[in-house]
């Protein structure tokens, strides 16, 4: 997992939604995330792989925590696009695991994969917690 120092974000281009911790809100939470990235003018390379973290981390905050609601939240900054979703918490922090032939528990190794960064922070309230990522804007433009 790599660390940086958070990047600066226009607070012009900030967007936080709470849903139930269901699966059921994995996709409602994909389609919020790509209609505003729409509406910010992002391209259809980083819209997608924006989707797939979010819907990454939100299904494991659903599975992995015991959670009520979650909330998502993008912030576009500069040079990156930061994704937080915060969960009301659980035993154990997020950990990239080694699934073998296992279909499932993949999530963080495609969000390692995907983005420039990514990390947890507990909240300070109880177990809860806030797992980021952050995305270049530079995704997907030609070199």
């Amino acid at each position: 997992m790599a660390q940086r120092p958070k990047a600066r974000h226009d607070p012009a281009h900030r967007f936080a939604f709470e849903l139930p911790a269901r699966t059921e809100s994995v996709s409602r939470a994909r389609h919020l995330t790509e209609e505003r990235l729409l509406l910010w003018g992002r391209g259809p390379e980083i819209r997608d792989t924006a989707a797939l973290v979010v819907s990454e981390l939100v299904t494991n905050a659903v599975l992995h925590t015991a959670s009520s609601r979650i909330v998502c939240e993008l912030r576009q900054g500069a040079d990156s696009l930061r994704i937080a979703v915060r969960d009301e918490g659980g035993p154990a922090g997020p950990r990239i695991r080694d699934c073998g032939a296992d279909e499932r528990g993949r999530g963080l190794l495609i969000v390692d994969a995907l983005c420039e960064a990514w990390g947890a922070e507990r909240t300070g309230h109880g177990t809860a917690q806030t797992v980021w990522a952050e995305l270049p804007h530079s995704l997907g433009e030609p070199c």
